[in-house]
């Protein structure tokens, strides 16, 4: 998953679906494809798919080490050697659901680590990175936040780009100029999100289904709370929450375990000392219903959600193959061949489970023609009942086993993605064999098993629902056929 310099503040505004990479899928579902081609194709050579001969292809065997720094820290490395280059990843338990009543303090302090160190502004720290040909990334989401370097492997780039990278995210300044400049690009996003009845739907749909709950609020933050954070409220965040104690340190590259171990204790060793954060407690389960917003467009967005599970869920592989065939698979899903491909009446429909530090949100989203809002909602109600009572084909089974077998190599197909997949290992505490863990667990799964866990934690009666678009006279569905008479009245709006 990528992460973004200057992080999530910016019109980009909310992310609609809160980290649906964010970070609940990445230990389990595969990464986007970015490759190491050159140097990893002289390596193993190219393979035809007639090689494959109907198999899935290989994916890396990854040797994960752990331990621990003297300061608290966990570390997981692998090493690889195929090219001069390491990738290095900070996940700290540093989410806004850590905002304590200042909703977006852990957005904005993330997004200050590199606008300000001893001696160095935002600019003097770009051109330092830029300057080694060193990458440094952040982001913060709902459970976590992360910073993370790219580096070249050799003294010469990689001791400066270490030295700046840990001034940066052990020794922040969070000038007042730099604060002064990113809420007021946050405070603009907020205003551009109110043209996106998207966004304003899935903000809705968090505080009612979580409430009370540290996840209900948006991790950057809204209006009112943005304004007032001080410089000292970010500086006492960070001395709190990033922490050697808070942190899981992940190292993929050209590293023997000895520069490994260097590494990871510099990095320790320049962040504040403190013990772990308290674990987050379960949210209630909300109330089932539907919220309607008013919106003046041609489609109108419908999104229903429930709670679902958390990262340490021992059904979670069944649960993440039910939700394949259902609508997490995209073409060839039941819903997107009742939806889009018998009636025409979205041009997407996906599900998925974010599994989370504690139960994560089951959600479904889509939207369609706002005349055919409303029984385009109960087809989707009524799919996913029957789904839930009798469970995936023998067909869709096998068909959904292949696709995660073919596509799970892309989760280690480069250092970036297997840095990303080793600190949501270490974050979420599963075992360094998880991957191999996962893949064994899917192929082994039968009908039953599938069917069983899907009853067991979803229900076609525990939705809340929001819809956002206009108020007009409803029309009845056109009759599922092989070659619908309608299609979607415009492109999905964003």
């Amino acid at each position: 998953m990528s992460e973004r310099n200057g992080l999530r503040y910016g019109l980009l505004g909310i992310a609609l679906i809160a980290l649906l990479g964010v970070l609940g899928f990445i230990a389990s579902r595969p990464a986007p494809a970015t490759t190491e081609s050159a140097a990893q194709t002289q390596v193993e050579g190219l393979k035809s798919l007639a090689e494959l001969d109907g198999k899935a292809p290989g994916r890396r065997a990854l040797e994960i080490q752990s331990w621990q720094t003297p300061e608290g820290a966990k570390v997981l490395f692998v090493a690889a050697p195929e090219l001069p280059m390491f990738d290095l990843r900070l996940t700290f338990a540093a989410g806004s659901s850590q905002d304590a009543g200042a909703p977006g303090l852990a957005m904005l302090t993330n997004a200050m680590l590199n606008e300000g160190v001893a001696g160095k502004d935002v600019t003097a720290i770009a051109e330092g990175f830029e300057g080694l040909g060193a990458e440094f990334g952040n982001g913060a989401y709902r459970d976590m936040a992360v910073a993370s370097l790219r580096s070249l492997t050799a003294g010469e780039q990689r001791q400066p780009a270490l030295d700046l990278f840990t001034q940066v995210v052990g020794a922040p300044t969070f000038p007042e100029d730099a604060l002064a400049r990113i809420k007021n690009q946050v405070l603009a996003g907020f205003e551009y999100q109110k043209q996106n009845p998207g966004k304003l739907a899935g903000l809705e749909l968090f505080d009612k289904l979580y409430g009370q709950h540290p996840y209900a609020h948006p991790s950057d933050g809204n209006e009112q709370s943005i304004p007032g954070i001080t410089p000292a409220q970010l500086k006492a965040f960070h001395q709190k929450a990033y922490t050697a104690g808070n942190v899981v340190i992940a190292l993929v590259g050209d590293l023997s375990r000895a520069d490994a171990e260097a590494i990871a204790n510099q990095v320790s060793q320049a962040l504040p000392k403190g013990p772990a954060l308290p674990k987050l407690v379960q949210p209630d389960a909300p109330k089932a219903g539907l919220t309607h917003i008013e919106f003046p467009s041609k489609q109108t967005h419908l999104m229903l959600a429930q709670l679902g599970v958390d990262r340490n869920e021992p059904d979670y592989a069944a649960l993440y193959l039910g939700n394949q065939i259902l609508g997490g698979g995209g073409f060839g899903t039941r819903l997107m061949e009742e939806v889009r491909e018998k009636r025409g009446l979205t041009y997407g429909v996906s599900s998925g489970f974010t599994a989370m530090q504690v139960r994560g949100p089951f959600m479904i989203g889509l939207q369609t023609r706002a005349e055919l809002s409303q029984g385009t909602l109960k087809l989707v109600q009524d799919i996913v009942r029957q789904y839930l009572a009798e469970g995936p084909t023998q067909k869709e089974l096998d068909d959904a086993k292949r696709e995660v077998a073919g596509s799970f190599p892309l989760s280690t197909a480069s250092n970036a993605d297997i840095v990303g997949q080793l600190g949501a290992i270490g974050f979420y505490n599963l075992p360094l064999t998880y991957l191999e863990d996962f893949m064994r667990q899917v192929q082994a799964l039968n009908v039953a098993e599938v069917k069983a866990a899907m009853a067991k934690h979803l229900s076609a009666d525990d939705f809340v629902i929001v819809t956002a678009g206009p108020t007009v006279a409803q029309k009845e569905l056109p009759p599922p056929t092989d070659k619908p008479a309608a299609l979607p009245s415009g492109v999905p709006e964003h």
